[in-house]
């Protein structure tokens, strides 16, 4: 018999909540086996959470996983899906990237006004 999980049992090692295991299967994501009012997950969920619980850090959304993870079992399959990952990846990349040169600047902008704050209220106490 396949090794199966509770929901508790994989919300406990993934470290998130019942009711973000729901929320993923609401959202189609997981689709456990059901036991009576028993949620079981086979191996298949418990890969799946795993790449949705990636796909969250890496920023991706809810939707474009969904697309990841569901690429893996239909047409194009594996092939597909990673094409389509790496263009994402690209593409995530360029706007972690955008953000990053947009701190950057604002970090200047605020030592600049901060050195003008300060060379003003110099001024001001010594007169």
């Amino acid at each position: 018999m396949p090794e199966t999980w509770s929901i508790a049992e994989l919300a406990a090692e993934y470290d998130v909540t019942l009711r973000t295991i729901r929320f993923y299967e609401d959202r189609g994501l997981l689709t456990p086996e059901r036991r009576g009012t028993t949620r079981v997950y086979h191996p298949r969920d418990r890969i799946r959470l795993a790449l949705i619980l990636r796909g969250k850090r890496l920023g991706f959304s809810l939707d474009e996983i969904a697309k990841i993870v569901d690429m893996y079992d239909a047409e194009p399959g594996e092939e597909g899906q990673l094409v389509y990952l790496l263009n994402q990846i690209t593409h995530r990349r360029a706007e972690l990237e955008q953000r990053r040169q947009d701190i950057e600047q604002t970090l200047q902008d605020l030592s600049e006004v901060e050195a003008r704050c300060r060379t003003d209220l110099r001024a001001l106490r010594n007169r």
